[in-house]
């Protein structure tokens, strides 16, 4: 029987800095990869063993794929990547603050309500 192991990413500069990700590449924090490195401890521990993984094109990913499969000793195996496994495209969201981007949509609602009065 096969089983698909499925992990997301460490902690990535924009998800600490509350920004929008999408497609953008940043980089994983410290923590990013401590918890990378964590879960390919706890996989190993749980006796997972791994014979192809997979991973987006994106450098969260492929960095976080390879602390697991470092700790797990099988950097040696097969990793097929795709754009298929990128996050969601935000488009022009991508990179600005997502608190910022909520109290200005919120202004423009109420600018809107007040010229419809």
């Amino acid at each position: 029987m096969y089983e698909i192991v499925l992990i997301r990413h460490g902690e990535s500069e924009y998800y600490r800095q509350n920004l929008f990700t999408g497609w953008s590449d940043p980089d994983l924090t410290g923590k990013g990869v401590e918890e990378a490195k964590k879960a390919g401890k706890l996989l190993k521990d749980a006796g997972y063993t791994f014979d192809l993984a997979f991973a987006s094109v994106l450098k969260p990913s492929i960095k976080t794929l390879n602390y697991v499969l470092d700790e797990m000793d099988l950097l040696w195996i097969p990793v097929q990547k795709s754009w298929k496994l990128n996050e969601r495209h935000y488009g022009a969201l991508q990179g600005l603050s997502k608190r910022e981007t909520v109290q200005q949509k919120a202004r423009e609602v109420a600018n809107q309500s007040k010229v419809t009065e």
